[in-house]
């Protein structure tokens, strides 16, 4: 099973997306050609978009708990809300924008 970088986007927001048969993913199967839905784990902060999958039942937990079976379609929302993905990994399947870090 192979563990993703946590994923970083343009504005510093992150969390975790992974997806293997021990995940909360469809398929549950490890190294799927593209996955429907994903775990996310551990976001930096607050994030409305994902908190219909929270595992957690307070909002004030949405930074220390994770979400199952979210719809790639809406992590990849999440990551272009943020402006995009700087680096980490998203599972197979996960479509997303990916932004150059530039160095200023």
């Amino acid at each position: 099973m192979k563990q993703n970088e946590k994923v970083v986007c343009a504005d510093g927001f992150s969390m975790s997306v992974q997806a293997s048969e021990t995940h909360y993913c469809e398929p549950r199967v490890d190294n799927a050609k593209s996955y429907t839905s994903v775990e996310v784990g551990y976001p930096t902060r607050y994030e409305p978009l994902l908190i219909e999958w929270m595992e957690a039942v307070d909002d004030y937990e949405a930074t220390t708990t994770v979400y199952g079976y979210v719809p790639s379609q809406r992590v990849a929302l999440v990551c272009a809300k943020h402006g995009g993905v700087v680096s980490g990994e998203l599972p197979a399947g996960v479509p997303h924008i990916k932004v150059e870090n530039e160095s200023r």
